[in-house]
């Protein structure tokens, strides 16, 4: 392996890293395949766990399991020290039911080959290089909880990719909540004693009807959406218990913390208006909303122009859900574009979409993103205005709220 420095001119290392994500392409998509295969749901990843940090292990990465105390998060580590911090970051945990239908397999197979390839081409990485293993994306939020550790902590770009029905080059990810609202009324007879009755079933019902009205006047990015996981238990008792799970999304974490401030007065006031008592409870970590890094996604984009797939701007007013991402990219500069592997008119989270993802477009896809990622790591490493630049981006979003 060669050693880079940083006055080297990146072309030649571009190059490198090419050559060196073609050199692992079978063994890269028959990881894919093979978590594929196993899928495994939020914090259950081990399988997945144990092939990825084995794989960064074997070619030489210093690997820490079980970060921040999660025993199917890991942390490989690599370079000098001196200078820059770059993590490239892995998504392994599946959908319950339809396995891989988000595509994860792809990210985790791109985000260990972009980090193989950076070492492979780079030698001594100028620097230090992170390829850190996040499990449960889709519930629990494993990123939450490695930044409240302090992982990212130092780290001057956080680097993924995520397979969708769109090319854009950023990701317009809302900030989101879980909350949970439980209404405590009195059990009685609806015939002999209805007088005695408070129901707390009707009470939540009214809550409902209530939202309803509200979500109609919500700004863009923001909705409520909610089920009874609890309702009572027989026809002929009035409902002493009730209880409601909401999911709150919104455009901006401020927009999110306002919504979930005007569901909780909307609770209060169903509860005085129906004589129950309510509480209201959070549900898991809150995902922020996702703070782009213009920098960095330029230079992502451009790379994986050069493998001939272009992408664009988000469709105004389109939002593509939330993800734990967020968390960190409101506190070092982070990219995640969406790489399309299916068309527009299709949709992730469905059978078709898992199939697609140990397709030949998804093969495709996930090297090319491979290849980009490891150049835009590169790019910071090796090129120390962009880090600088990054940052710079970072806070003035940050300062706008944006």
């Amino acid at each position: 392996m060669k050693e880079a420095h940083v006055s080297e001119s990146p072309e030649p290392v571009y190059d490198r890293i090419r050559e060196e994500v073609a050199a692992r392409a079978e063994r890269l998509w028959d990881l894919s395949l093979a978590l594929h295969r196993a899928p495994e749901t939020a914090f259950e990843e081990r399988e997945a766990a144990r092939l990825l940090s084995g794989e960064l292990e074997r070619e030489g990465f210093a690997v820490e399991r079980g970060s921040a105390g999660l025993p199917t998060a890991f942390t490989g580590r690599t370079g000098s020290g001196d200078g820059p911090c770059v993590a490239l970051l892995m998504e392994y945990d599946a959908l319950p039911l339809l396995g891989h239908a988000c595509g994860h397999n792809l990210i985790a197979a791109a985000g260990l080959g972009a980090a193989l390839a950076v070492r492979g081409a780079l030698g001594e990485v100028p620097g230090s290089l992170l390829a850190v293993g996040t499990p449960a994306e889709e519930r629990g939020g494993g990123k939450v909880v490695l930044v409240e550790a302090g992982l990212f902590e130092g780290v001057d770009a956080a680097l993924m990719f995520h397979p969708g029905v769109y090319g854009w080059a950023r990701a317009p990810l809302t900030a989101s909540a879980q909350i949970r609202v439980a209404f405590h009324g009195r059990a009685a007879h609806p015939t002999g004693n209805p007088t005695e009755g408070i129901d707390a079933l009707g009470a939540l019902i009214q809550l409902f009807n209530t939202l309803g009205v509200l979500d109609r006047r919500l700004p863009a990015g923001s909705h409520v959406q909610g089920i009874v996981t609890d309702g009572g238990r027989a026809t002929n008792i009035v409902p002493e218990y009730a209880e409601g799970l909401f999911g709150l999304r919104g455009g901006t974490t401020a927009a999110l913390e306002e919504l979930v401030e005007e569901v909780r007065s909307c609770a209060r006031g169903v509860a005085l208006a129906t004589r129950t008592r309510v509480e209201v409870d959070g549900v898991g970590g809150r995902y922020e909303h996702f703070r782009d890094n213009d920098v960095l996604s330029g230079l992502f984009a451009h790379h994986l122009d050069r493998a001939g797939i272009r992408l664009s701007e988000p469709v105004p007013g389109v939002y593509l859900g939330s993800s734990d991402i967020g968390n960190v990219s409101t506190r070092v500069p982070a990219i995640h574009p969406f790489v399309a592997i299916m068309d527009p008119d299709a949709s992730d989270h469905t059978p078709e979409f898992a199939e697609a993802a140990a397709g030949p477009r998804g093969r495709q896809v996930m090297l090319a993103a491979a290849e980009a990622l490891a150049c835009t790591a590169a790019d910071v490493l090796m090129r120390t205005e962009v880090s600088a630049r990054a940052w710079a981006c970072l806070r003035e979003k940050a300062a706008s709220g944006r």
